[in-house]
């Protein structure tokens, strides 16, 4: 029979410190949230319309406002969880919503740019885009399957925190974009990598 071994304990990544930082005054707007009776599905639910629309602009090459939307889209991803906790909610249908429409929004926006880029006859930085969407949905699927198996991986130098940071870069300063696409595709590939690195030591190495 394999034995069960115990998870090892990940360093918090840079995003799981900055929730610790603003933990008060994200609870404190869940409560009030949660108080005018807004379900935190809702919440998530509108995060990903937002972020849908942002995808447009960038579609459109209107990275301005593009860039406002996705930097209005944050305080959503973290208000549906402070709601949540604050309606005590027991049930896992919502983190199962919040990590699905997480998936849609990033490929919403990596569509946008590969459209972009293509609409601007640039196929090369269309693949490119296309290649951090594949790392940004890999990064996830690893860390997932890893959690099925109760080991928990956040592991890597380009985890979701930092995607968004220079998604933002990007649409603000859209003189970076080609710069910051290849960023995005080899910092979300490598921390796949490094993930599945990760698991591949540290998953069932007691098993004989």
């Amino acid at each position: 029979m394999p034995e069960s071994s115990s998870s090892p304990s990940p360093k918090p990544v840079l995003s799981d410190r900055l929730r610790a930082v603003f933990a008060g005054v994200t609870n404190r707007a869940g409560q009030t949230v949660h108080g005018w009776g807004v379900h935190p599905d809702w919440i998530t639910i509108a995060g990903l319309i937002v972020v849908a629309i942002g995808a447009f602009f960038i579609a459109r090459g209107e990275f301005l406002p593009a860039a406002i939307l996705l930097l209005l889209s944050l305080p959503l991803d973290a208000l549906d969880g402070a709601v949540a906790r604050a309606m005590k909610r027991k049930d896992r249908r919502g983190a199962v919503l919040d990590s699905t429409l997480d998936r849609y929004a990033d490929s919403l926006i990596f569509i946008g740019f590969a459209y972009y880029f293509a609409a601007s006859g640039s196929m090369g930085y269309m693949l490119v885009a296309l290649a951090a969407l594949t790392g940004t949905f890999s990064v996830s699927y690893v860390r997932a399957r890893a959690g099925e198996a109760d080991l928990s991986v956040k592991i890597g130098i380009f985890s979701r925190f930092e995607r968004i940071v220079t998604l933002l870069i990007i649409c603000f300063i859209p003189q970076l974009i080609e710069l910051g696409m290849w960023v995005l595709a080899i910092g979300t590939n490598f921390t796949a990598l490094q993930r599945l690195w990760y698991v591949y030591q540290h998953l069932d190495k007691d098993v004989t």
